[in-house]
């Protein structure tokens, strides 16, 4: 199958999308997928469209074909919630395998969520824990005998920097620790061997480089062989054994559903199980040949027309994911300028201009005519103007 497929998705004329990584394009078949769950589903079913239409079993279905591009058995995957709180879920579970350890080790690089919600975490459980967060590269010699747990994000959401799974993972478990992958760069954007690594638990989004939408339901994934051992931090009852039985007490699912928590979003899961229709017979590694080339051009091209823009992220294929992140002093205001001529990407603090390649929707003139336009912005300063200084609430 060839790329790109921009026939499969619903892009505005005159825009130029670099900005996939953040918020993936509209693929045509899920807006009516949603109006037939609302419209069909919810409205002429009503209460019994949880049977009828299978609501159930929607967010096992769907995390069976995230499995696939991720690299995990069926049924190793839930989907539902949040990433802030499958990031929850997950570090909580990992820090119950090793209760006579107290670090908990991730980079200074990493998405502040994953952060934070370890942070919060070890305010609530007490016992002194420790959060180290030391610089991405060096993080394999910070993996000691002391460290509980590893949390890392595979692709770095600033500069695109990429971790090397296998050997982080056996360096993890090496000494003793439990891996946790955070994907969110690397869902639907690249090859992932999540269970050839052999970590112990995986989190991610989907309304990235799987074009679920905004608010899209996040996904989970549990080791097989590790599922009975896992206590829920948030034990809600789509993760009890028997929802409908209504026990008066917590019994976990014997599976990876014992991580879901509430009711799942029907409405968003089904946009999502539309958008993954795209990957039925599209091979990652395709996707991730494409991406290279897309960016190594994008690179090249940059480089060579403006000049005062810093390559932030690694030239090495093996070191970088799906995006390119150029420094720039005046960074948000040139951002703002390009995207008000009509190429999107995004801005990251404190001088991170970030562009995503997705070549599900993306081809080598779509590169070529961006750098135009970001040659012309920086070239002619049209960053300076006023209207591009003020920053809005979303960067």
């Amino acid at each position: 199958m060839s790329l790109p497929k921009k026939h499969l998705f619903d892009l505005p004329d005159g825009v130029i999308y670099l900005d996939g990584n953040s918020l993936g394009a509209l693929p045509k078949g899920a807006a009516s997928r949603a109006a037939e769950v609302i419209g069909r589903e919810w409205g002429q079913e009503l209460i019994r469209a949880w049977n009828t239409a299978d609501w159930m079993a929607l967010p096992m279905r769907v995390g069976d074909r995230i499995a696939r591009l991720i690299g995990a058995p069926a049924g190793s995957v839930a989907t539902g919630d949040t990433l802030s709180i499958k990031v929850y879920q997950a570090l909580d579970a990992a820090l119950k395998m090793r209760p006579d350890r107290r670090v908990i080790l991730s980079d200074n690089g990493n998405f502040p969520t994953d952060l934070y919600m370890a942070e919060g975490l070890m305010e609530t459980i007490g016992k002194g824990y420790e959060l180290r967060t030391p610089a991405p590269e060096d993080v394999a010699d910070a993996i000691t005998d002391e460290v509980a747990v590893v949390l890392l994000t595979e692709v770095d959401y600033r500069t695109g920097r990429k971790h090397d799974m296998a050997a982080i993972t056996k360096r993890a478990h090496d000494s003793g620790a439990v891996m946790i992958w955070d994907l969110a760069h690397s869902a639907g954007a690249l090859p992932v061997n999540i269970a050839g690594s052999n970590a112990e638990f995986a989190v991610g989004c989907t309304y990235k480089y799987l074009n679920g939408g905004p608010g899209a339901p996040a996904f989970i994934y549990a080791r097989p062989d590790l599922v009975e051992e896992i206590s829920p931090a948030l034990a809600g009852w789509m993760g009890h054994d028997a929802p409908f039985a209504m026990e008066r007490h917590y019994r976990p699912a014997m599976s990876t559903e014992r991580l879901r928590v509430g009711t799942p979003p029907i409405v968003q899961l089904s946009i999502l199980d539309a958008a993954l229709d795209i990957f039925d017979e599209i091979d990652m590694e395709e996707i991730r040949a494409a991406s290279l080339a897309l960016s190594d051009l994008f690179i090249a091209e940059v480089e060579a027309r403006c000049p005062g823009l810093t390559l932030a992220s690694p030239r090495d294929h093996a070191s970088r994911g799906s995006q390119v992140s150029f420094r720039f002093e005046h960074g948000y205001a040139a951002m703002q300028a390009l995207i008000d001529h009509g190429v999107i990407g995004d801005f990251r603090a404190p001088d991170i201009m970030r562009f995503g390649f997705t070549p599900l929707y993306l081809d080598a003139g779509d590169v070529r005519a961006g750098v135009d336009v970001l040659e012309r912005v920086i070239a002619e300063e049209l960053w300076r103007d006023p209207k591009y200084q003020t920053k809005s609430r979303v960067t």
